[in-house]
């Protein structure tokens, strides 16, 4: 009897697999993909999860909450990254958390489709999700993501942000340094971005402000070097945080003539300076992107 709920759908997948068997041989390529199997399946058993099925190099499962997938997909891609074989090898993951129809022992919906998706966006070693299960994350997940890049959906009209979690401790104190609280020197309350005409302020009101060459963005750049949704700016903790999700990266010169250079990464913003979106800008060039923060 078929049954509708809501779960966190996650698809993990050897990276490659066809050129393991095609340097390695069938045997030893199977062997070490049956062990990557075991492994998944083992990290889905220990955080309450349910696998759904395997699908050669694949396995699809579900999840009662998004934590406990993400817990199941750190602990894949540690226990797979850190093997000692001689066949090195490494695995992808997606999730997405949304309604599934369960029948018998298997579950179909739209939400299965989307989670298929963050699994193709993901390259090797990534754990790839959707912007809807970010918001079904706790606090101490959520501060380990960041957003690459937006997807189309089969099935859906609007696009779908994709966010990376940082699986890898080194990776997420790079990406958000942690603030120390008891420090007396007084933070910024908001950063103002102003292009031309425009002014834009983020604070504890307005905590994001999405910028690209697509007219949905709240600011609008217009340039061939830039992309539809190219870059984020996002108060976190009392930090201010710029995100690159663009295919040409993002140039930062601050007050003092330092330049910063990202490309699907991150980094804090400070003081006052200039974003360049694909390319470096100079105050008062076109495309030129002030940014203050202050109180």
């Amino acid at each position: 009897m078929a049954r509708d709920l809501e779960v966190a759908i996650l698809f993990a997948d050897v990276v490659g697999s066809t050129q393991l068997y095609d340097q390695f041989g069938d045997t030893r390529a199977s062997e070490t993909v049956a062990h990557c199997l075991d492994i998944m399946k083992d990290a889905t058993a220990q955080f309450n999860g349910t696998v759904i099925k395997t699908i050669g190099d694949e396995v699809m499962a579900t999840f009662p909450s998004v934590d406990e997938a993400m817990s199941a997909a750190s602990q894949m891609q540690q226990s797979i990254s850190s093997g000692d074989s001689e066949i090195q090898v490494s695995i992808r993951v997606g999730c997405h958390f949304g309604p599934v129809v369960q029948e018998q022992n298997d579950i179909f919906g739209a939400a299965v489709h989307t989670a298929n998706r963050m699994t193709s966006q993901a390259k090797s070693k990534q754990i790839i999700i959707s912007g809807p299960t970010v918001e079904r994350m706790s606090s101490d997940w959520r501060v380990q993501t960041r957003q690459i890049d937006v997807a189309t959906v089969r099935g859906r009209t609007d696009a779908v942000a994709l966010y990376e979690v940082l699986w890898q401790p080194d990776e997420a104190t790079r990406m958000l340094p942690t603030i120390e609280w008891d420090n007396k020197t007084k933070s910024a309350t908001k950063l103002t971005l102003s292009f031309r005409d425009q002014s834009f302020v983020v604070d504890e009101n307005r905590k994001g402000i999405n910028m690209g060459r697509a007219d949905e963005n709240d600011l609008v750049l217009k340039g061939n070097l830039i992309s539809r949704i190219h870059a984020r700016v996002e108060m976190r903790r009392g930090k201010f945080i710029l995100i690159d999700q663009s295919t040409n990266g993002t140039f930062l010169e601050n007050a003092g003539g330092e330049e910063v250079f990202i490309r699907r990464d991150s980094t804090e913003l400070s003081g006052e300076g200039i974003i360049g979106f694909g390319s470096v800008a100079k105050a008062g060039t076109p495309l030129a992107v002030q940014y203050v923060c202050g109180d």
